[in-house]
């Protein structure tokens, strides 16, 4: 892999095509610094170059080994995994794994041995049964509307999971989850989509950082692109602030001005 951009006098070995330890991946995409009070939600999603997220309704068959080990070092550096129902039923969600190679990154930040993973769901059709909520590392938490159906949210809670209002309806507001998840000390935030959620916190105005790998594919097709739902009335305007490439594929940062 080398680095694009930014390339300057101290960065400039990094333009050399080779392999980059753990470490350096994690200085790479590492939070910005958030003080005592702040939170950072960022996204993490893969595209093809004619705008697909997904082939046959995943995204796997797009991605490739350097994208994963990117998917995997965003997750060792995150507090929170947040994710929408949908997308843990079609990718097959499992809990977040300890990470070896990052644990002492993690320990010196306070952080516990894996991200929690959090599943935005108005309804809580959820197969409770799964490892996602019977064996996570850390609970996995249930993120819902105040209206969400009481038995359903019992069944969560018997199944281990943490259940979190978000919403005073059905739906979750994306700034209210922001704030709760930071309310519960998981401020580094990280979503992983799909397209639908991810469409709701960029109406919102609740994304800090987006991750976007650009798969050298062409798939055609009617998938979705990385965020659907409805329009902003003005787009976000987001700045560059790094592009990594391998094997065809670029792996770009984009953060809010």
């Amino acid at each position: 892999m080398r680095r694009l951009f930014p390339v300057t006098d101290q960065t400039s070995a990094d333009a050399t095509d080779r392999e980059w330890s753990p470490e350096e991946l994690a200085e790479a995409y590492a939070y910005p610094d958030l003080g005592p009070d702040g939170h950072w939600m960022r996204a993490n999603m893969v595209s093809t170059l004619d705008g697909a997220a997904q082939h046959d309704g995943r995204s796997q068959p797009i991605s490739g080994a350097t994208d994963m080990k990117i998917f995997g070092t965003l997750r060792a550096l995150a507090d929170v995994v947040v994710v929408g129902a949908e997308t843990v039923r079609q990718e097959g969600y499992r809990p977040a794994r300890a990470r070896e190679a990052f644990a002492d990154r993690r320990a010196a930040s306070g952080q516990g041995p894996a991200a929690a993973i959090a599943v935005i769901t108005a309804s809580l059709e959820l197969d409770f049964s799964l490892p996602l909520f019977t064996s996570p590392l850390v609970p996995t938490l249930v993120v819902t509307g105040a209206t969400a159906p009481a038995g359903r949210v019992a069944e969560a809670v018997r199944a281990g999971a943490q259940v979190v209002v978000a919403g005073e309806g059905a739906a979750v507001d994306p700034v209210r989850v922001v704030r709760e998840l930071a309310d519960r000390g998981l401020r580094r935030q990280l979503t992983e989509g799909g397209p639908r959620l991810l469409g709701q916190f960029v109406a919102a105005d609740a994304l800090d950082e987006l991750c976007l790998t650009i798969s050298p594919m062409l798939t055609a097709g009617d998938a979705q692109r990385i965020s659907g739902g409805p329009s902003v009335t003005v787009p976000h305007r987001l700045a560059a602030a790094c592009v990594l490439e391998e094997a065809g594929f670029l792996f770009t940062r984009y953060r809010r001005i």
